[in-house]
C-alpha cells in the first residue's frame, strides 16, 4: 500500500493506494464511513496517473469527508446509562439499565426498550453485554440475508462462508478465498441497507474488484442499491458510535 496526499484548497487530503490485479480495470475512490480515503487502482499502474485520478476528483471527496464532519458534530458519545436510545434494525430503542445482583446479567427487547438486567452499573459491563448482543443478532439477522441471496451467486445455492468481525472502516469485505466478513455493528442499520452490504460483498465472489461489470452483477441483483448505499453512508457516524 502506498500512502499519499493531495492538496484541495485550505486542506491537505490524504489517502492509501492499493494496487490490485486484474481484473482491477479503473481506479476507484472509496471514502470510508471514519474518513479514511482508500484508492483502488490496476496492479501496473503509474502512481503519478492515479494521484491525477484522485485530484480531478478532489471536490467529491472533499465534499464527502466535510458531510462526514457535519454528521460527527451531532454523535455524542455513549454513556450506557439509562435513557439512552440505541438502534437495532434501524429503529431506535431506549436502553434501561436494572441493577440486580441476584440474576444473571441479560439482554432483552421488551416493548420498545432494550432491557440490560446487571450485577454493575458500570459502562464497560454495560457496553460488553449490549455488544454480545448484538453480535448473537447479527449471526440471525445475517444468516437469514445471506441465505436469501446465496442463490444469485452460487450453483450450490448455498451461503458461502462468513464471519462477524467489529471494523472501524468498513461494514463488510470478502477475500480471496471467498470468505466473507461482516461488521457486527451492521446490525444497528435498516433491512435494506443489511441486504445491500451483503449483495456487494456476495458479488465480490463473482466479480473481485469494482469494474463496471461488478455494478452490473449488484445491479442486477439489487436495482436500488444506490439508495440503500446512500441511506447507509448518511447514518454511518451513529451506527459506528459505540
Amino acid at each position: 500500500m502506498e500512502t499519499q496526499s493531495i492538496i484541495y484548497g485550505d486542506e491537505r487530503i490524504g489517502f492509501t493506494v492499493r494496487f490490485l490485479p486484474r481484473p482491477q480495470r479503473c481506479v476507484a475512490i472509496h471514502v470510508m464511513p471514519d474518513g479514511a480515503v482508500c484508492v483502488d487502482a490496476p496492479e501496473h499502474s503509474e502512481l503519478t496517473q492515479v494521484i491525477a485520478a484522485v485530484r480531478q476528483r478532489a471536490r467529491w471527496i472533499w465534499s464527502q469527508l466535510e458531510a462526514q464532519r457535519k454528521r460527527h458534530l451531532h454523535v455524542l458519545p455513549r454513556e450506557y446509562v439509562s435513557g439512552e436510545t440505541h438502534l437495532y434494525l434501524g429503529r431506535r430503542h431506549i436502553l434501561k439499565v436494572h441493577l440486580d445482583e441476584q440474576v444473571p446479567s441479560r439482554v432483552r427487547m421488551w416493548r420498545g426498550r432494550l432491557d440490560v438486567t446487571t450485577r454493575s452499573r458500570e459502562p464497560v459491563a454495560v457496553r460488553r453485554l449490549l455488544e454480545d448482543w448484538y453480535r448473537i443478532r447479527a449471526q440471525e439477522v445475517f444468516a437469514q440475508v445471506l441465505a436469501s441471496f446465496a442463490k444469485h451467486t452460487a450453483e450450490s445455492k448455498s451461503a458461502p462462508p462468513w464471519r462477524l468481525l467489529a471494523m472501524r472502516t468498513q461494514w463488510g469485505s470478502c477475500s480471496p478465498k471467498g470468505e466473507l466478513l461482516l461488521n457486527p455493528y451492521l446490525v444497528k442499520a435498516p433491512r435494506a441497507c443489511i441486504e445491500y452490504v451483503v449483495a456487494h460483498e456476495l458479488c465480490h465472489l463473482i466479480e473481485h474488484n469494482h469494474s463496471p461489470r461488478f455494478y452490473q452483477h449488484l445491479s442486477a441483483m439489487l436495482p436500488d442499491w444506490q439508495a440503500r448505499k446512500d441511506e447507509l453512508d448518511g447514518m454511518a457516524e451513529w451506527l459506528l458510535n459505540r
